[in-house]
């Protein structure tokens, strides 16, 4: 387990073990701890998973279930943590994981706010309107902020990805600014330093972009064996006939 799981899980087991309970420090401890267990992949593991990761894994949902109980915060426990989950899906591009985890919740869940929110964005990264997922932003779900922040963020580093793909084939140039618009940059810098990662030229005399254009590729298409092949076709059909 990496060191950033490492260290609060061990503060979490002082202040769950400790007499009396240190229930707000668990409270504060949870949340990091369970985005750190998203991000490593062990909330929902593969079968090659480590065998000491998923215990520590059991207990650290454990204590996150006996904490809500304790705190009677039932509500706090199950929903933000699948809305979060639904959340990585959709920054990992999983769409079809992300429908099937959907239909495997109960219908309890679909109602709640920390479930519709992912359902709303999957439906606008479908439409195109990436504006609209881009204005979510500011809508952070209660008690998960931070979380939220980090997976919308990453939402929006594929959201950019595709526009920028889209643009390379359909522009040989752009002004910055529109450039910045068009892949929600606010900050020049930021859009400066994208340009650079997809290769593209920067002129900043002339304040523009210009795409790097992806070689096509050459298909060949072996006429003749097509033609052969129809005629046959052709005389096999008037031998039926």
């Amino acid at each position: 387990m990496s060191q950033t799981l490492a260290q609060p899980y061990q503060q979490l087991k002082r202040a769950w073990e400790s007499r009396p309970q240190d229930l707000e420090q668990c409270g504060k401890l949870l949340p990091q701890l369970k985005l750190g267990l998203i991000e490593a992949g062990l909330l929902f593991p593969q079968a090659s998973a480590n065998t000491s990761d998923l215990e520590i894994t059991r207990e650290i949902l454990e204590i996150g279930a006996f904490w809500s109980i304790r705190t009677k915060d039932i509500s706090s426990f199950d929903a933000p943590l699948q809305g979060l989950n639904l959340l990585r899906l959709l920054t990992q591009n999983r769409i079809a994981e992300f429908h099937t985890t959907i239909e495997g919740l109960p219908s309890s869940s679909i109602s709640s706010p920390y479930i519709q929110h992912p359902v709303n964005l999957e439906r606008w990264l479908m439409e195109g309107s990436y504006s609209k997922v881009w204005n979510a932003r500011s809508e952070p779900l209660p008690s998960y902020e931070q979380e939220y922040g980090y997976f919308m963020e990453s939402l929006m580093g594929t959201i950019r990805d595709e526009i920028a793909s889209c643009g390379e084939n359909a522009y040989e140039s752009l002004p910055l600014n529109d450039a910045a618009t068009l892949l929600f940059f606010n900050s020049p810098n930021d859009l400066l330093q994208f340009a650079q990662q997809r290769g593209w030229s920067i002129n900043l005399s002339a304040q523009t972009i210009t795409f790097t254009k992806k070689r096509e590729e050459k298909v060949d298409i072996p006429k003749k064996d097509i033609i052969t092949s129809v005629l046959q076709y052709a005389r096999e059909l008037e031998q039926i006939v």
